[in-house]
């Protein structure tokens, strides 16, 4: 469509924004007690103690007292009493409140070593999901002897990219009990130098030496110095320091570390470091989309040298070149990540393109993968099912809840101070307190059942984000009612048309961007159902004829999905219709979108999954399988996945310019 389309179709509707509804979701109008909320709130994050003491006494009897005596106990827990402390636990046991002020307590006796009150403690604690507080437990004698915790302890250290107190001082205990060694620190120092986290490399090789915690900051800084002030890397500690310095470069210049690592450093290092380090090489080309990513990687000799990460590095540079037999090894080689939806996929996906014939086994178990994956729940699945010739259609609605599910979820407590909060604006309490209750307070969560009666609950208040993300839970019993709500559909399916933009794109776009939270902000300043940014609002208002258009605006729902829906279509029309493209472009930049289709015309699913960006990469695959999904309940009829996600290569030459004004 023509942009004077867009102007004159998107300009004239915006004359009656102002006689339609107010936004979804907007917080009460607080009252006294509220206020004392709110304003004990502000002092928390203010931690001032004083005003936390004074105001506590009026929030008694509120729904979030429990919040209340948890701000003003969590600001004074270094100086409280064991027996205060306990009076609280008891006090408000079986809430949130009490498990969130049990993990900052274990977590600071597991500092001050308080070992014996820490084991009194953790096996109360039933939120269980504090990475730094299991690291803790995994220290303490009733854990540390057994033959599973340093595997465990490598798992949750590894995945830390910052510093932390937890799992160093566990690493600590079992390199001391012989049950981790030296090449586990150095993994952990390896990691943190390619996330650039020098201090947590430090960290971890103080364990075996502090003054080579000292080089590996001295290598941070300038890895080049070190490499020329040394002629030969013999002593196992030297190899790996030089590990380090490669590593270092690769993340600036993988040419250059390769280039190096040829002429000289690689002769000198053990096969594993050898392994490593061309790995590490090939993840930082394939990031930066390189040609010769693929070749990098090559060069490694045994993929179980890997971690997953490189592994699944060196399987998307694979996808890239079409090299499936390279896919199917290094998805074998992997751990846990190779039984995600994703790799399952891309083996199989392998395996059929290796496997022409239909009855050799191996495309057979190929066949059976794609089996215990299909289904409409999300991106992989739904590329499963139409491998095995299966159209993506809307599942038939569970078995109706009963006025007795619906009471029990009504009258949880927990969903109930859930939704108090968030009507107060306390996002972040009130979404913790629901999933928590929904997930965390009895063991394993709600059933199915209980979940979509709470799903129920938070649609029927309009709480978009706790209704989907709470059905999202089920596995058997799908509600797409839930899980693809469409508030505004009178207003998106008639701006959508009016600019002939699919509106299953728009809703499949706004359900990713904000879960239909009216007054969404980013971080970066985005904002509203569609998070559009201040400059990017400003730009697009004058385009499409929106005049008088003020930023405060931003968060109105109908100012937003216009001026949403105006830019989505300005950026899939100078991508050539590509969802994929414009689904990227809208989440990162146009820009970086232009730069990423540069290379091979690859199948969109291949593309998408080589984003070098981790949200952005998540970001289009699931924008596209919101899409297909919120297509097949606004048509009723069957859809592919594939077929809008397309192929996707070089702008063609003879397309109109690229519009370089596009914020």
């Amino acid at each position: 469509m023509q942009l004077t389309q867009i102007l004159t179709s998107l300009g004239a509707s915006v004359l009656i924004f102002s006689f339609l509804t107010p936004a979804l979701g907007q917080t009460n109008v607080p009252n006294k007690a509220d206020e004392v909320i709110l304003d004990m709130n502000q002092a928390f994050k203010k931690n001032d103690k004083t005003q936390l003491s004074r105001l506590l006494p009026k929030a008694k009897g509120h729904a979030l007292e429990p919040w209340a005596a948890y701000w003003e106990l969590r600001v004074r827990l270094d100086q409280a009493s064991d027996s205060e402390i306990q009076q609280f636990l008891t006090q408000y046991a079986g809430t949130y409140a009490e498990d969130r002020l049990r993990n900052d307590w274990l977590l600071q006796m597991g500092r001050q070593r308080d070992w014996a009150d820490f084991a009194k403690e953790y096996p109360r604690f039933r939120m269980n999901d504090d990475r730094e507080v299991r690291c803790y437990a995994l220290s303490t004698e009733a854990l540390i002897s057994k033959p599973e915790t340093a595997s465990e302890l490598k798992r949750l250290w590894y995945a830390f990219r910052d510093t932390e107190d937890g799992c160093t001082y566990t690493a600590e205990k079992l390199y001391e009990l012989k049950k981790i060694d030296s090449l586990d620190l150095w993994r952990k120092a390896r990691l943190a130098m390619d996330n650039n986290r020098p201090r947590a490399a430090q960290l971890a090789l103080n364990i075996e030496s502090v003054e080579l915690g000292k080089q590996a900051i001295l290598i941070h800084a300038d890895p080049q110095k070190y490499l020329d002030k040394r002629i030969l890397a013999i002593t196992k500690k030297r190899k790996e320091l030089s590990v380090l310095a490669l590593i270092r470069i690769a993340n600036n210049d993988p040419d250059k570390a390769a280039q190096l690592f040829e002429k000289k450093w690689g002769l000198m290092l053990t096969k594993e470091e050898h392994n490593w380090v061309w790995a590490m090489i090939g993840k930082q080309a394939a990031q930066k989309l390189q040609d010769n990513a693929h070749s990098y990687f090559n060069k490694v000799s045994r993929n179980q040298d890997l971690n997953d990460e490189l592994l699944i590095w060196k399987t998307r540079a694979a996808l890239r070149s079409g090299d499936w037999k390279a896919v199917i090894a290094a998805i074998d080689a992997m751990d846990s990540a190779r039984q995600d939806p994703t790799w399952i996929y891309w083996k199989a996906r392998g395996q059929l393109a290796a496997n022409p014939s239909a009855t050799e086994p191996m495309r057979l178990e190929a066949v059976a993968a794609l089996q215990g994956i299909a289904s409409v729940k999300g991106f992989y699945e739904q590329l499963a099912m139409e491998e095995l010739g299966q159209a993506i259609t809307a599942p038939a609605k569970p078995e109706a809840l009963t006025p007795q599910e619906k009471s029990v979820a009504a009258q949880n407590a927990g969903l109930q101070r859930a939704l108090t909060a968030l009507s107060l604006g306390l996002r972040s309490e009130g979404n913790r307190e629901w999933n928590y209750s929904t997930n965390l307070h009895t063991p394993g969560g709600m059933s199915e059942r209980e979940l979509l009666a709470a799903a129920d609950l938070a649609c029927s208040k309009q709480v978009w984000d706790r209704c989907i993300n709470t059905s999202d839970r089920t596995k058997t019993q799908i509600d797409f009612d839930q899980r693809f709500p469409m508030p505004l559909k009178e207003t998106v399916l008639r701006k959508a048309k009016e600019i002939q933009l699919d509106p299953a794109y728009v809703y499949g776009l706004i359900r990713q961007e904000s879960r239909f939270i009216t007054d969404a902000k980013s971080v970066v300043g985005a904002a509203g159902l569609m998070q559009v940014m201040p400059a990017t609002a400003k730009w697009t208002a004058k385009k499409i004829g929106m005049t008088n258009f003020q930023p405060h605006q931003i968060t109105d729902q109908e100012i937003n999905v216009a001026i949403g829906t105006g830019y989505l279509k300005l950026v899939l029309d100078d991508f050539d219709g590509s969802m994929p493209l414009a689904a990227a472009a809208y989440n990162a930049g146009p820009s970086r979108s232009r730069n990423w289709r540069k290379g091979p015309v690859l199948e969109a699913a291949i593309w998408a999954e080589n984003i070098p960006f981790n949200e952005t990469r998540d970001y289009v695959k699931k924008v596209l399988s919101n899409t297909t999904n919120y297509a097949a309940i606004i048509t009723g009829q069957p859809q592919s996945l594939k077929a809008r996600l397309g192929t996707v290569g070089p702008r063609n030459a003879q397309a109109p310019a690229e519009n370089t004004d596009l914020p």
